[in-house]
């Protein structure tokens, strides 16, 4: 009889053993599982193909915002890619990105349709959807004595070339809208400063985009 008590008190003790080493294997395991579920997910970087770069820089180019040319690759075209951007109400970064080739209409890869937009690209994806009212466009003094000069060669005008407005200045400006088929404001304009051969400014090139994106999305 205590021969059997033996055994089965061994047995016991075996089986006790056993059942502790599962539930210590089975912790750990479970420990590891949530280790690696906790550990966050890796953020796909959007980036742009070759094709998109391109097509975006000869947006550029026809927009008269870069005279670079349209190779596909950055270069140097970053500084006219923040005036687009700034001009649209986009995140002034430089780079064709999710919003910026949204807004020029550029087609998407499957593949980059398939990356989550980041926290940063949504926020500018929202201010994308409705391009804030540009200030009014302001001719510099140097311009506007350029545009005096040219009336009184044109006899529209016969004050002095000194750069100051005055209603007669506004009187021969629009005169000369008039005879040009230009809407007869008497305002010194984008449109009247390169119908008479006056350059703009980079900042007034940025104006006028904004300008035009603004009274699109107004028609939309």
């Amino acid at each position: 009889m205590k021969k059997i008590l033996l055994v089965l008190s061994i047995f016991v003790l075996f089986t006790l053993g056993i059942c502790a080493q599962d539930g210590a294997a089975t912790a750990k395991k479970d420990d590891t599982s949530a280790a690696m579920s906790d550990k966050p997910t890796k953020t796909v970087a959007f980036r742009p193909t070759k094709d998109q770069i391109k097509k975006g820089q000869e947006i550029l180019i026809a927009q008269k915002l870069w005279d670079g040319e349209a190779t596909g690759t950055y270069g140097e075209c970053r500084p006219a890619i923040k005036a687009y951007q700034k001009a649209n109400g986009l995140e002034q970064n430089g780079k064709f990105d999710r919003p910026t080739l949204a807004k020029m209409k550029i087609s998407l890869t499957d593949k980059q349709k398939g990356i989550e937009p980041t926290s940063g690209s949504a926020s500018s994806a929202s201010k994308s959807d409705g391009p804030k009212r540009p200030g009014p466009f302001q001719a510099t003094k140097e311009q506007i004595t350029t545009l005096q000069t040219k009336l009184r060669e044109a006899k529209l005008f016969s004050g002095e070339a000194d750069g100051e407005r005055s209603d007669e200045l506004k009187d021969a400006v629009k005169k000369y809208q008039d005879a040009k088929g230009l809407k007869a404001t008497g305002g010194i304009n984008a449109a009247t400063l390169e119908k008479m051969g006056i350059a703009l400014t980079d900042k007034q090139k940025a104006n006028v985009a904004a300008q035009k994106a603004y009274d699109e999305g107004k028609k939309d």
